[in-house]
């Protein structure tokens, strides 16, 4: 897999040999077992994938060549580049600037835009009318395009199958930048709706089944259908593609649920499947997968509570969040300075947008046994941070050098 330049000040040594350990061992990625790091008093076992993606390096290579070869112009980003707040603060401080927030709400507007400035695409991809809007003031939308080629797999997919009639399904956040990409490219084909999550495609369901009245449909998917949008003709043929941070699993259910749904509804034989539901198989990166598939490796270890890394507007990380809160407690935090002490930290409540403030989260025993990931927008070097300070708490901060020396 192709390399990138990034910066130095995201690298990690402690990380680095950690990472290249573990690939010299399992070249194929079957073994989804933590590294268990023993530093006596504390242990950390360590997921055996996290932290940045092909898309997210492939990004910030770009958009750090971008200023570099372009001193004295005027860089804007659309919004955010990734969703991490290091890396969208270091880009803030070399100049760049952000056209909108992660909502869409716009931040400069338009009218302030000349034709030789730069615009750069954020990882997440934009959308069909904002290139429009860019290429009318005379800025090429894609010569500065940092678009996931993952998330451009999805766009393909849903392209693939608009041409053959089918209506899209979209599981993600409906304002999230991502989806909202992935929407505009898909409705260009073909009817599109979104759905964030399981109990939104219950509902779907009971449209197809006929089970719900559609006179409701409008008002109960609100800004989430194209335009035009038929539930009386466009739920005949429907495939199901999703935003590619999305929980692997809710994705996977969604899809078994809505093609059973046209099965029963339809009365489909095995071989008729395929006239109704589309085979679109996993658009989920191949980096969602594997950091799932590594936190959910790591579960299986024995713990006191879990620690999970990244950007609090980050859909990845926050999955990673989840699955964690299922067996421990768990906090999540962005940078080594909300562990405050060895009793106090500050950590986030993404489900109900709050920053909290717990005491005696280090469990009273030695060892103490950490869970520790990221997300794929996390710099390495933050995770190094986290287990330096846990380190400090004990009094061994010293033994993550004898680490790196041993290996």
């Amino acid at each position: 897999m192709k390399t990138f330049n990034v910066p130095v000040i995201y690298r990690s040594p402690l990380i680095s040999v950690i990472k290249n350990k573990r690939k010299e061992q399992d070249r194929m990625k079957k073994d989804f077992t933590p590294t268990t790091l023993d530093f006596g008093p504390i242990k950390i076992l360590l997921a055996r994938h996290f932290g940045f993606c092909y898309g997210v390096e492939n990004a910030i290579e770009i958009a750090f060549k971008t200023v570099d070869e372009n001193p004295g112009k005027r860089i804007f980003l659309l919004s955010e580049m990734i969703h991490n707040p290091h890396v969208n603060n270091d880009l803030l401080d070399r100049g760049v600037q952000f056209l909108m927030d992660t909502s869409g709400k716009q931040l400069i507007p338009w009218s302030a835009l000349q034709a030789d400035d730069i615009v750069i695409i954020p990882a997440f991809g934009t959308t069909l009318e904002i290139e429009r809007q860019l290429a009318g003031l005379g800025i090429e939308p894609l010569k500065y395009n940092t678009t996931c080629p993952f998330v451009e797999r999805v766009w393909n997919k849903a392209e693939q199958i608009g041409n053959k009639n089918y209506t899209v399904i979209v599981h993600g956040k409906p304002k999230h930048e991502e989806t909202r990409a992935t929407f505009s490219h898909s409705q260009a084909n073909t009817p599109t709706i979104v759905v964030k999550d399981m109990e939104e495609a219950i509902v779907l369901g009971e449209f197809i089944k006929g089970k719900r009245p559609l006179e409701d449909f409008a008002d109960v998917f609100k800004g989430q259908f194209s335009e035009g949008f038929n539930p009386a003709t466009d739920l005949q043929r429907v495939g199901v593609v999703n935003q590619t941070t999305m929980l692997a699993t809710e994705t996977q259910a969604i899809a078994d649920y809505i093609r059973q749904v046209m099965i029963e509804t339809f009365d489909l034989s095995p071989e008729a499947v395929p006239e109704r539901f589309a085979d679109t198989r996993d658009t989920l990166c191949y980096a969602t997968n594997d950091n799932q598939s590594a936190v959910t490796g790591m579960l299986k270890e024995a713990a006191d509570l879990a620690i999970v890394v990244g950007g609090y507007n980050s859909s990845n990380t926050s999955h990673l969040v989840e699955l964690c809160e299922e067996k421990l407690p768990t906090y999540y935090i962005s940078s080594p300075e909300q562990l405050i002490s060895a009793t106090e930290i500050s950590h986030y409540d993404f489900h109900n947008k709050l920053e909290l403030h717990t005491s005696n989260y280090l469990a009273d025993k030695s060892p103490v046994t950490i869970l520790l990931t990221s997300g794929a927008s996390c710099p390495d070097a933050l995770v190094e941070a986290v287990i330096r300070k846990l380190l400090s708490f004990y009094g061994v901060e010293h033994k993550a050098d004898e680490y790196i020396a041993q290996l």
